[in-house]
């Protein structure tokens, strides 16, 4: 039988049942779906229509996630999917899906923010350890400048994580 993308099969608008008039074809023809998981990056290659390819995820362990409200962008790991939308079932298996909400490692936004404004973000287990062992780094006059005047546009950044 196979998967199919025709709409052949379903009824028009007003209800009424559809006459087929010709039999399935290759163009109409669906795939597996990939289930892509929390894990080493494993990719397959799919032979499309004209010969292009497509990359299929079956397993992936990071991705390209951006902080909105900052506008910028990263790299980062994937921990574990927290909620799905559509099924339970998908947060049980860690499943990655489009509408999926993940769990990421915030490194590397920390350390952006960190470049970017001069202060520390979120460091509550390590705060008596970084006092007490690192003297304050020396910045120059326009660094320090830089960052104050970015802080005075107000961010304020969730600290409910």
């Amino acid at each position: 039988m196979g998967i199919s993308r025709d709409s052949r099969h379903k009824r028009s608008a007003s209800g009424a049942k559809r006459s087929y008039y010709r039999k399935k074809r290759a163009f109409e023809a669906g795939r597996q779906e990939s289930n892509t998981r929390i894990g080493n990056k494993r990719i397959h290659l799919v032979r499309t229509r004209g010969g292009n390819r497509k990359f299929r995820a079956l397993r992936l362990d990071s991705g390209n996630f951006s902080w909105a409200s900052e506008g910028v962008a990263r790299k980062v790991r994937v921990i574990v999917v927290v909620f799905h939308p559509s099924n339970n079932e998908l947060v049980r298996t860690n499943t990655l899906t489009k509408s999926a909400i993940v769990q990421v490692d915030a490194a590397p936004f920390r350390q952006w923010y960190e470049a970017h404004y001069g202060q520390a973000l979120g460091r509550k287990r390590q705060q008596k350890t970084a006092q007490e062992v690192a003297e304050p780094t020396k910045k120059s006059k326009s660094v320090e400048k830089k960052h104050s005047d970015r802080l005075a546009t107000s961010r304020i950044v969730d600290m409910s994580f």
